[in-house]
């Protein structure tokens, strides 16, 4: 019994990294503007429709993953992200069938992956929720950070845009796939334990503190995925080089993955009630910097770094709050429905973001809003937030 826990975790862990290269998007943004002809808005369209589906599939997933279970479900999240990808392999350029491919089937992949790695390995770990949730998600943000260096060197070598998306596709489908094998559940009864539990949507709701959750998250998510979907985009802007530009993704997801750990870990000691608003207002702060500081290549990548380390505490410490306040065995129905903050942040922050340069050719009214927004999060989750009540307060 032992060992599958943690084989699990190892599962969850890889598939994370391969899901997490979402978080490279930018990379490939200047190529698919010069090389195919698409604008900065649909470029962010196409990676804020991922993070929706991500989040709708995250949904449906929890319903499904009861009737198939874990293990399935994780099958089913190679297969769609390997489909996703190639069809962005077959578009010739055309928009449209690249938001199809990369927007649509790689966010059911996406999302029923993730839901899969997050949820798994907690039942393994209950005493240890912010750390195993850190442990888990961190791999989603170190992810961008292989993906970027494993495109920009194809890139590099003049490899085209659409082939790397089939490279990727082949690779991280087939990784995926075989990293399902590896998932475990606690006991032979689990499947049939968890399909009993269950919260009815009518019932999160009407909670002010998951309005508290939701409102907090999407803000959060809102000025982070602006920010990592531009983010090569941005460095350019600001007159740094393209290997700067694209560095900046590789220390933001550094950021991310040592967020999501220290923050779950942070949690654990402190509670995740005040870890939220000091995220929150962490991450708000350094982004209020960005337009002031971001022109230096020291401060561009030191920056990139922060916001990347608030962005992901987002990841672990809502779902942490979650299993807390419901149970670990509730996690998988009730945290889809305030994940859905994130995919309302993701169609709407980064495309923001890509409207507004293709308007004024410049981020920094963007990057304003998004830290408004962040803030403003911030002092709606505190306010609501603190209504729950149970034991972590």
């Amino acid at each position: 019994m032992k060992i599958k826990k943690y084989m699990t975790l190892v599962s969850a862990i890889i598939t994370m990294v391969c899901l997490g290269g979402v978080y490279a998007w930018s990379v490939f943004v200047p190529g698919l503007i010069s090389e195919y002809g698409l604008t900065a808005s649909q470029t962010q369209f196409t990676f804020g429709l991922l993070i929706a589906v991500f989040t709708l599939a995250m949904i449906a997933g929890g319903k499904l993953e009861k009737i198939i279970g874990p293990r399935m479900l994780s099958l089913l999240s190679g297969v769609f992200f390997l489909i996703g990808y190639a069809t962005a392999f077959l578009s010739k350029g055309n928009p449209v069938v690249i938001i199809l491919g990369i927007g649509v089937f790689a966010g059911i992949g996406t999302g029923f992956g993730y839901l899969i790695a997050i949820t798994t390995p907690i039942k393994w770990f209950p005493d240890k929720k912010g750390m195993i949730t850190g442990l888990s998600v961190a791999g989603f943000g170190g992810g961008a950070m292989l993906l970027s260096f494993i495109a920009e060197t194809m890139i590099g070598n003049n490899v085209d845009i659409l082939k790397i998306f089939m490279i990727i596709g082949l690779s991280y489908g087939v990784l995926i796939l075989l990293s399902s094998f590896l998932i475990f559940t606690p006991d032979a009864d689990s499947k049939k334990e968890s399909s009993k539990i269950n919260v009815p949507l009518k019932e999160v709701v009407k909670c002010p503190a998951n309005w508290g959750l939701f409102i907090g998250m999407f803000a959060g998510t809102f000025a982070g995925l602006l920010i990592t979907g531009n983010l090569k985009p941005i460095g350019l802007s600001y007159s740094l080089s393209s290997a700067t530009a694209s560095l900046g993704i590789s220390f933001l997801a550094i950021g991310n993955s040592l967020g999501r750990v220290v923050w779950g870990t942070i949690s654990d000691f402190i509670g995740t009630r005040l870890s939220i608003i000091a995220a929150l207002f962490m991450l708000s702060l350094v982004i209020f910097l960005v337009p002031l500081l971001a022109a230096g290549k020291i401060m561009f990548l030191i920056l990139a770094l922060l916001i990347g380390f608030g962005f992901g505490a987002n990841f672990v410490l809502f779902a942490a709050r979650i299993s807390g306040v419901y149970g670990v065995e509730k996690l998988g129905s009730v945290y889809p429905y305030i994940f859905l903050s994130y995919g309302i942040a993701g169609i709407t922050g980064p495309a923001f973001a890509g409207w507004q340069f293709d308007l004024s050719a410049s981020y920094t009214l963007s990057i304003i809003i998004a830290g408004l927004i962040c803030i403003s999060g911030m002092i709606a989750y505190a306010a609501l937030g603190r209504k729950i009540v149970n034991s972590e307060q």
